[in-house]
């Protein structure tokens, strides 16, 4: 894969710095939907997990220590260099996911068989909702399709943001706009 260089301007969306990608820089990306790569950020190593913002192009939360450390606010140019990278890491599974997969020994044994790709997929799906009750509900629903040999959700747009403190219906809310 080529390398891919680009200065963008980071922004808020409540308590989140969102960096999103240019789109010419997002579309030498594998994929419209969730992209793994790393590089640098203003020269600090990292390996990043793009989410797609539902419009073609692609961003990620900039974590707050990175921030301090690369001295990354919003509203100030970034410069990245980065690279995709093919083998996905382990997704860090949240602690109502993890319970249910330990309490169903058949849907955890598919489980630790599929890509972490795969896994990557069922949690975007499982997230993408601010209703406690409808997240529970895709856990269960998780479990049971997971049970039956199902390695990836069903009927789930890979290319939609599925943060929901950060999106609406699919598409990576915009920044206020500042008046100066």
């Amino acid at each position: 894969m080529s390398t891919i260089r680009f200065e963008t301007t980071p922004f808020k969306v409540g308590d989140w710095i969102i960096l999103r990608l240019p789109q010419s820089a997002s579309a030498k990306l594998p994929s419209r939907g969730m992209a793994l790569v790393e590089g640098t950020i203003n020269g600090f190593r990292s390996k990043i997990v793009l989410e797609p913002d539902g419009k073609g192009s692609h961003w990620f939360e900039i974590d707050p220590g990175l921030c301090e450390a690369a001295g990354i606010d919003a509203d100030n140019t970034v410069t990245m260099v980065v690279e995709p990278v093919k083998e996905w890491p382990e997704p860090e599974l949240p602690a109502d996911l993890n319970k249910a997969l330990k309490s169903d020994p058949r849907a955890n044994a598919l489980w630790v068989k599929i890509t972490p790709m795969a896994r990557w997929d069922w949690l975007r799906w499982i997230r993408a909702t601010n209703n406690r009750e409808t997240r529970s509900h895709r856990i269960e629903v998780a479990m049971s399709k997971l049970r039956s040999g199902e390695r990836r959700p069903c009927c789930f747009n890979r290319n939609q943001c599925t943060e929901p403190e950060v999106s609406k219906s699919g598409i990576l809310i915009e920044p206020a706009k500042t008046t100066k």
